[in-house]
């Protein structure tokens, strides 16, 4: 056996390794199924075989052991149609030799791979039946599969179950609970993970960076680094992209610099485009362009994602010839560009009320737009009440079939700021006609390590009555400095009193009332909204910023709002 390892190690190529299936069935040693095996899968996996002709030669086997269907089936799991592998599983279930553990785990990875749910299941009960339920990495596969195919649920309880844990087991939930839209959760298991006599590793600080990278959470995020640091998982570059990533989404574009600077590793291309991006999201456009140049002058290349990066870096601090003259470099530099450089040129241009010139990119597209472009082009349309545009892009995003219930807010608001409320009437009408559901808008704030979430008009938080009562004295206080609630894009045509109460309980308004009750006086407070923050809410935080002497930074979905002193870090260009 380790005479046949040896010898598949040194092909390089498909010739080499038909070269060696030729002296293994010369020397009569392709007899022997061990050996026959150990090809198959050479031949299936690597990047020196050939998955057909592997395919080829297991079909003329006459009856083929357990090892040499798992060499075909982990080939198949690992192609690029994974589905395919449940029916060989069949096949194979079928057959005179039984599936072993190495069966059932190739077969879940491409029920993960081919986010197959139902199939994962299925696969669990063969587990159980076979008998294979006490192999921990066959546990941990199934962990795998379950959170890919979104049943965390069934993550959970497989995990639960279990009587020996290792840390792999443990990586695969943080991982899935991250990935699936449950980060708080993944912060509580690391927590409980730290807690016990099983030390992270550096798969499962990326799973947790991740998970403080989507609530935004920055005094998590300070005490996952700090562990980090103490570890020495920080000479990975890997988890330095990371951390640098999870700083920039928390808001913290300066310390996230400081992690670029502090590098112990070689930084990577993909360490400058994390970098360069950070400053786009935060509305720093120099220091995003100075980034990029000296990414050139340090030897590393360009490639698409840094020019996007560079470009949505002007997009956010409104440079635009700085942007256009990015967008047409790519072309001299031969660099390709996709839908999201366009769509981030027409947002640029949109941005800027240079609606026609945003129209006329994406018509020269070389490829259809999509619909987030069309969406990108109604939302400056909006910005700048053009209802001439705003009805051609809606028409175009009907044609297309889009049914997301941004659409028709937005051209409802646009109407409304016209005034046009039959016109508003009818959009509401379509609504409902097609059964399009309004998105929440909701937003979380971290306090004490416990991260609290808040939706529009919110009462469900314990201390809801003390949030309410906050805001009206914020309101107070902050028409004495002249603030006049901004209710022309209010979606219903109702009274002046009415849209007022409608735009007051926003959920980033509430999110940051229960901040102020919360936390000490002038400390930091830190919201994440998964909408774009809406331009009321904009006015009123800035105003609380300056009257309760707080920095506030809001992350609405496209960029960063630091809040100070009465201004804001987007210089009003949002």
């Amino acid at each position: 056996m380790a005479y046949v390892d040896s010898l598949l190690s040194k092909c390089t190529c498909f010739s080499q390794l038909k070269q060696l299936q030729a002296h293994l069935i010369t020397t009569g040693s392709f007899q022997f199924y061990t050996h026959r095996a150990k090809f198959l899968d050479f031949c299936a996996v690597s990047s020196a075989g050939d998955f057909h002709y592997a395919v080829h030669i297991f079909r003329n086997i006459s009856s083929p052991y357990t090892n040499e269907w798992n060499g075909i089936l982990r080939g198949i799991a690992q192609s690029n149609n994974p589905i395919n592998a449940l029916t060989f599983y069949v096949s194979m279930s079928r057959a005179p030799c039984k599936p072993d553990a190495l069966t059932c785990s190739f077969t879940l990875k491409a029920c993960a791979r081919a986010l197959a749910r139902h199939e994962t299941l299925q696969v669990h009960a063969h587990v159980i039946r076979f008998g294979f339920d006490a192999d921990v990495l066959l546990r941990t596969t199934l962990i795998d599969a379950y959170s890919k195919c979104g049943d965390l649920g069934c993550a959970y309880q497989v995990f639960d179950e279990m009587c020996v844990r290792d840390i792999a087991s443990w990586n695969a939930l943080i991982a899935g609970l991250a990935q699936g839209n449950r980060p708080n959760d993944a912060l509580l298991l690391f927590k409980k993970l730290r807690g016990g006599n099983m030390e992270p590793n550096e798969v499962t600080v990326l799973g947790v960076l991740s998970a403080c990278s989507q609530l935004g959470a920055n005094r998590e995020a300070g005490i996952v680094h700090e562990y980090i640091k103490s570890k020495n998982l920080d000479r990975s570059v890997i988890v330095c992209n990371a951390v640098i990533d999870m700083y920039a989404k928390c808001g913290l574009a300066g310390r996230a610099y400081d992690v670029f600077n502090e590098m112990k590793c070689l930084r990577t291309r993909v360490t400058w485009n994390t970098m360069i991006m950070g400053f786009a999201l935060y509305g720093d456009g120099e220091e995003a362009l100075e980034l990029f140049e000296r990414m050139g002058q340090a030897g590393i290349e360009p490639d698409s994602v840094s020019y996007l990066a560079a470009i949505c870096a002007c997009n956010h601090a409104g440079m635009v010839e700085e942007g256009m003259k990015l967008f047409d470099d790519m072309d001299r530099c031969g660099v390709s560009k996709n839908v999201k450089h366009y769509g981030s040129m027409v947002d640029l241009l949109g941005r800027a009320g240079r609606l026609d010139e945003a129209f006329k990119i994406v018509q020269s597209m070389p490829t259809v737009p999509d619909v987030v472009l069309w969406q990108t082009l109604l939302g400056a349309s909006k910005t700048y009440s053009n209802v001439e545009m705003a009805e051609i892009v809606s028409k175009k995003l009907v044609e297309m079939g889009s049914n997301h219930c941004g659409d028709f807010v937005l051209l409802s608001n646009v109407y409304a700021a016209q005034g046009r409320w039959h016109d508003v009437r009818r959009v509401r009408e379509a609504m409902k006609g097609q059964d399009v559901k309004k998105v929440p808008g909701c937003s979380y704030i971290e306090v004490g390590g416990t991260i609290y979430k808040f939706m529009n008009g919110d009462q469900n938080h314990p201390r809801w009555k003390e949030i309410y009562w906050k805001l009206d004295e914020i309101l107070l206080r902050i028409r004495e400095y002249g603030y006049v609630p901004e209710t022309n894009n209010v979606f219903h045509d109702i009274g002046p009193e009415e849209k007022e109460n409608a735009l007051c309980y926003h959920s980033e308004k509430l999110a940051v009332a229960f901040g102020l009750i919360s936390t000490p006086d002038r400390t930091c407070i830190s919201v994440n909204k998964n909408l774009r923050i809406c331009g009321d809410c904009h006015v009123v935080i800035k105003l609380i910023s300056k009257i309760y002497e707080r920095e506030i930074i809001v992350r609405d979905r496209t960029r960063f709002h630091r809040f100070k002193g009465g201004a804001c870090s987007c210089k009003e260009y949002w």
